[in-house]
Parts: C-alpha cells; sequence; structure tokens
C-alpha cells in the first residue's frame, strides 16, 4: 500500500483539527475493539502465495477442460483476440465515468458508437448506455413502465418462458410497491396466447423472451397488438447473437427490448460481470434509465459527444429519478461494440448461423435416441429442451465422467420438470464434440 502523507504532512493535518496524535482519534472506541485479532495466517511470498491461489483455482472445471453443453442465459462462445487486445488498452481500462466530455471523447464516442450498433441491431429507435445485466435490464424495464403510466396500472405480466433469475431480480426490485405480478405460473407449454388472456386495462407491460428460457423462437407480433390495444407496453428480452438470423423486436413493434450481451465478445467469467443491453422507442426515452451519450457539434462545428437528458438521471434530480441507475457497464459495453464491429453484418449472420445448424443437428441425433424426446414443437436457435428417460441430475453426473459439461436441470426452476435438461450448443462446440454427447447420453440412460 503507498500512502502518500509524510510524518510532516500528518503532523499538520493533526495541529489543524486540534489533536496532538493518531490515537486521539480514537479515543470513543473501546479500547478491546481498536485492533481486533483478526485470525490471519502468517504472511508469506509472492511466490508463495501464486502457488497457493493457482493450487486452488485448479480445483475448478472449466470449458477449457470440459466440453460445455451448458447454457442458461451464460453461453462459451468465441471471443476474437483483438476484443480483449482494444479493451485493455490504457485510455479504456482505467476510463471513470465520462461527465467531463472535453476530457472525455473517446470513451464517450466508444459508448456512442455501442448505442447506434444496439439501436441497429434490435430495431428500435434508442439504446442506453447499458445496464449492469440481463436481469437488471429487465426489471428496469418494469420500472420504466410503471413511471409511464404513473403507478396507475399495476399489473405486470411476466412470462414463464422468461429467465427464473430474471423474474427473481424482478420480484426484488417492486418488493414494497404497488405492483402485481401475474403470468409466471401460466404452465411452461403455453405459448404468447396463453399470455394475451391475461392483459387488461390495468396492464402496465407485458415481458417475454426470445428466443425464450427453454429456447423456442414466437412471433409475437399478436401479442403486442393485443397489449397495444389494451393500452399496455411490451418489453421482449433478446439473445443479441439470434437477431443475426430471427426478425429484431423492432418488427413486432415492441416497446422495450432488453438483452444480455454476454454472448457479444464477453467470456463466461464465472458468472460475470456481464452486459445489460436496454432500447426503446424515441417516445419513452425520457423515462428510460441509464446513460445516455449524444453526438453534437462544438462552436467550431466540429463533431463531439456529450453525455445527454442528464436531467432524467439519479444523480442529477433523485426524487425525480425514475430509477436508482446512474452508471453503466461501460468496458463491457465496449468489448460488445468491438465483437460487433469487428463481425459486422455478415460475420454476425455467420456466427448465428453456425450456432443453429449445430443446436440442430445435435437435437435431432439426440431425439433419436430411445427415450429421449424435444419437449417442445416450436422453432429454437442454439438451445432446446430435452425430456430424458431418468433424472437429469443423474444424466449430467454420469455426463462429468466422459469430461462432459451437461444441459441446465430444468428442475432446479420448474416443478415437475425432473427429467428435462435445457442444452445449448455454440459455435464452440465442434461434430465430434456433439457426437461424442450423442454416444455419451446414449450409454449413461442404459446405465
Amino acid at each position: 500500500m503507498f500512502l502518500p502523507h509524510t510524518d510532516a504532512d500528518r503532523e499538520a493535518m493533526l495541529r489543524a483539527i486540534g489533536v496532538k496524535s493518531m490515537e486521539d482519534l480514537f479515543t470513543d472506541l473501546p479500547a478491546c475493539d481498536l485492533f481486533p485479532t483478526m485470525g490471519l495466517p502468517d504472511g508469506i511470498t509472492e511466490m508463495e502465495a501464486l502457488a497457493e491461489f493457482t493450487q486452488i483455482a485448479e480445483a475448478n472445471e472449466t470449458t477449457a477442460e470440459l466440453i460445455s453443453f451448458l447454457g442458461a442465459g451464460a453461453y462459451n462462445h468465441y471471443s476474437p483476440s483483438v476484443v480483449d487486445s482494444i479493451l485493455r488498452r490504457g485510455e479504456f481500462y482505467t476510463a471513470y465515468t465520462p461527465y467531463q466530455p472535453e476530457i472525455s471523447q473517446g470513451t464517450l464516442q466508444a459508448i456512442f458508437e455501442y448505442q447506434s450498433m444496439i439501436a441497429a441491431l434490435t430495431g428500435m429507435d434508442v439504446s442506453n448506455a447499458s445496464h449492469y445485466d440481463g436481469a437488471t435490464a429487465v426489471a428496469e424495464a418494469v420500472n420504466m413502465a410503471w413511471h409511464n403510466f404513473r403507478g396507475r396500472r399495476a399489473k405486470i405480466v411476466l412470462s414463464p418462458g422468461l429467465h427464473p433469475h430474471y423474474r427473481e431480480t424482478v420480484h426484488t426490485y417492486v418488493e414494497g410497491a404497488n405492483i402485481q405480478l401475474i403470468g409466471e405460473d401460466t404452465p411452461p407449454e403455453a405459448g404468447p396466447e396463453a399470455l394475451m388472456a391475461l392483459i387488461d386495462k390495468d396492464t402496465a407491460l407485458v415481458s417475454v423472451q426470445y428466443p425464450d428460457f427453454f429456447g423456442r423462437v414466437y412471433d409475437y407480433t399478436q401479442l403486442v397488438q393485443a397489449a397495444h390495444e389494451a393500452g399496455a407496453l411490451v418489453a421482449i428480452h433478446v439473445n443479441p447473437l439470434a437477431l443475426g438470423i430471427f426478425s429484431p423486436p423492432g418488427k413486432f413493434d415492441a416497446d422495450i427490448v432488453t438483452g444480455e450481451g454476454q454472448s457479444l465478445g464477453i467470456p463466461l467469467s464465472f458468472g460475470g460481470p456481464y452486459l445489460g443491453i436496454f432500447a426503446t422507442k424515441d417516445k419513452y426515452v425520457r423515462k428510460m434509465a441509464g446513460r445516455l451519450v449524444g453526438e453534437t457539434t462544438d462552436t467550431r462545428g466540429q463533431r463531439g459527444y456529450v453525455l445527454t437528458l442528464s436531467t432524467r438521471e439519479q444523480h442529477i434530480r433523485r426524487e425525480r429519478a425514475t430509477s436508482n441507475i446512474c452508471t453503466n457497464q461501460g468496458l463491457l459495453a465496449l468489448a460488445a461494440a468491438i465483437y460487433l464491429s469487428l463481425l459486422g453484418k455478415n460475420g454476425l449472420r455467420q456466427v448465428a448461423e453456425l450456432n443453429y445448424h449445430k443446436a440442430h443437428y445435435a437435437a435431432e441425433q439426440i431425439a433419436s435416441l430411445p427415450g429421449f424426446e424435444l419437449a417442445f414443437d416450436e422453432p429454437f436457435f442454439n438451445e432446446f429442451t430435452v425430456r430424458c428417460p431418468k433424472s437429469a441430475e443423474e444424466i449430467n453426473a454420469d455426463l462429468l465422467d466422459y469430461d462432459i459439461l451437461g444441459g441446465f436441470e430444468l428442475s432446479s426452476a420448474y416443478d415437475g420438470m425432473e427429467n428435462h435438461l435445457l442444452i445449448a450448443v455454440t459455435e464452440m462446440n465442434s461434430r465430434e464434440e456433439i457426437d461424442l454427447l450423442i454416444s455419451a447420453l446414449q450409454e449413461v440412460s442404459n446405465a
């Protein structure tokens, strides 16, 4: 630790406040609590510490050692090395909140480019500078809808196909508020039609996922129309990579689009930090939480970038803010911007097609195994639900013997789905790995 103050500096500060010694600052604290015993081990050298931490880390099994077919919101995608190379440049890596535009043009432009690409990808008018993660973005959509109607509409319809962790975050956000959450107990096999029956004049928002948590892809056009006829808003949570081949939510006339940006060049990182995508229509921009960067010209006619609409943010007008969010995942938003700019429209489509075709090959092969079948008939992207001949927990435990990380056990989030696995296949899975999974599933199901 580096402490810049000299003994003379400290003596001068003590004299200024009328105290003789540092100890005098703590006279009101019980002596027994001043220096508590923390039970720390004896000090070791840097080399010894590195060896110990390395040994601890080796206990983890990652996608570097295991073949992964686990998704459920966090996916094993390839990130080009240039993403990390640019990301770790000192100008970006150490940048802080860009409140002073005259010295933050690089950071502000990077955020502006990210916003522009997210708006184009989702088919929406405007994107903010990001939220903390996908769960936060979904919860902020609920918050925004409630504020849009000034609390006069208190009903939020949450699809059972919305990620269960995201729904838990929404519950945390609205606890104590006059907000009613419905729709979650709808049978998982039900489609958008089941949600349409829940919409009425008290509904503020309908929140769905695309593709949904079970991997299914729905056309939400009729659901959006039904919600708008009742005066409600619709938020669609996306896997942004899937938009490389599927219609953007803007085509459904969605009011809000949220997403988890982890698939855009951000590593698994043991669960985070990740990136919350948030976009909306122009007419709701003043209700949108989070930072927004705009492009302008200075007094000399030169292009420049600034934080805009800051008057709606928590750090400016706390009593009138629509959220307590007043920052963004700047570094990870930059990672997503680099990734998208590297791939371009054609590259993004190519990666999406790899995910799509590999997942469909895996699904076809698994469905041909005795005792296995696809749980749903709807189209899917790179994730699908399989009904197994025995418990998903048993199958996953057996797959580890083959160095395979199996799918997500749906029974941990949904009742009555003990034999269901949610399997994800990405561009990182070779045909040989998929064939190994098929062979392993055949053997463990007979064990």
